[in-house]
C-alpha cells in the first residue's frame, strides 16, 4: 500500500509526458536562443565606440552649438521606432499579399542578422576613411585634436543597426512567447531581457579582451586601429549568421505553425 510521503517522492521522480515534451521543445529552441545573444551585442558595441568616435570628429552645427557626443544613440532609437512603423503597417502586409503567408519569426530575426552585420562593416569603413583623414592631416601627432570629419557621417550605421533591431527584436520575442510552453509563456515574455543581459556581458568581456590582447583600442583612438574592431565584430556576426541559418533549417515551428496555417486559410477563403 502506497503512503502520502511515498507518493510525494515519487511525484519528484516521475515527469508526465507533457513534461518530458515542454522540455524537449526547450532544448529544441535553445540553439536559436543562443544565436541571438551574439547578434545582440551590436547594440551595446556600436553605441559605446561611436561615442568614441564623435569626441574626435567635427561637431559643430553652428558657431556656438555642437552635437553631444552622448546624443548619437537617438539616431538608433530614432531608426528603430520609424522602421518599426514601416515594417509593421507596409512591409509584412505587402509579404502576405504577394505570398499569401505571414512571414514567420525566424525571417525577422534573420533579416536582423543581416542588417546587424552590415552596420558594423559600414562602421569599419567609416572608421578607416575617419583613420585616413587623421593621418592626413596630422591629427596623429596632437592627442585631443579634431578630425576635419564631419560627425553625420556616423549617422549611417546607426540607421542600419536601428533598423536590424526593428526586425530581430520584435522576432525574438514572438518566437520565443508562441514556441515556449505554456507554463513557460511568462518566463518566455523575459527570454528577450535575458539574451540582452548576456549580450552585454559578452560585449564587455569581448572589449576587455581586445584591449589587453592588442592595441587596437589605446585610450586615443587615432592611434589606434578602432576599424578592426568593428571588423572583428563584423565577422564574428557572419559566422553567428551561418549558425542561425544552419539552427532554423533544422527547427520545426511548434506553435506558430498552426497559426499560419489558420492564417492561410482565412486568406483563402476571403
Amino acid at each position: 500500500m502506497e503512503t502520502e510521503e511515498d507518493s510525494k517522492v515519487n511525484s519528484w521522480r516521475l515527469c508526465s509526458v507533457q513534461q518530458v515534451e515542454d522540455f524537449k521543445n526547450l532544448l529544441r529552441i535553445f540553439p536559436l536562443l543562443s544565436s541571438g545573444v551574439l547578434m545582440c551585442t551590436t547594440l551595446p558595441v556600436i553605441s559605446t565606440l561611436t561615442i568614441l568616435q564623435t569626441l574626435t570628429l567635427d561637431r559643430r552645427l553652428g558657431p556656438d552649438m555642437k552635437v553631444p557626443a552622448g546624443s548619437m544613440i537617438v539616431f538608433i532609437l530614432t531608426s528603430t521606432a520609424i522602421n518599426l512603423t514601416l515594417i509593421d503597417r507596409f512591409l509584412f502586409p505587402l509579404w502576405q499579399k504577394m505570398t499569401l503567408r505571414s512571414p514567420m519569426p525566424l525571417h525577422r530575426i534573420g533579416l536582423g542578422h543581416l542588417f546587424n552585420m552590415t552596420g558594423m562593416a559600414v562602421a569599419s569603413l567609416v572608421e578607416s576613411r575617419r583613420l585616413k583623414l587623421a593621418q592626413t592631416h596630422s591629427v596623429l601627432d596632437h592627442p585631443g585634436s579634431v578630425v576635419p570629419m564631419f560627425v553625420l557621417w556616423l549617422v549611417p550605421q546607426l540607421i542600419l543597426v536601428g533598423l536590424g533591431e526593428a526586425f530581430h527584436y520584435p522576432g525574438q520575442v514572438t518566437l520565443y512567447y508562441q514556441e515556449f510552453p505554456k507554463p513557460l509563456k511568462s518566463t518566455a515574455a523575459a527570454m528577450i531581457s535575458v539574451v540582452v543581459g548576456f549580450a552585454y556581458y559578452l560585449s564587455t568581456t569581448v572589449i576587455d579582451l581586445v584591449r589587453r590582447v592588442t592595441t587596437w583600442l589605446p585610450d586615443d583612438i587615432n592611434n589606434g586601429r578602432l576599424g578592426n574592431v568593428y571588423l572583428m565584430f563584423a565577422m564574428m556576426q557572419m559566422l553567428n549568421f551561418f549558425y542561425f541559418l544552419f539552427c532554423a533549417k533544422c527547427y520545426k515551428y511548434h506553435s506558430v505553425e498552426g497559426g499560419n496555417k489558420n492564417s492561410d486559410d482565412e486568406s483563402s477563403k476571403s
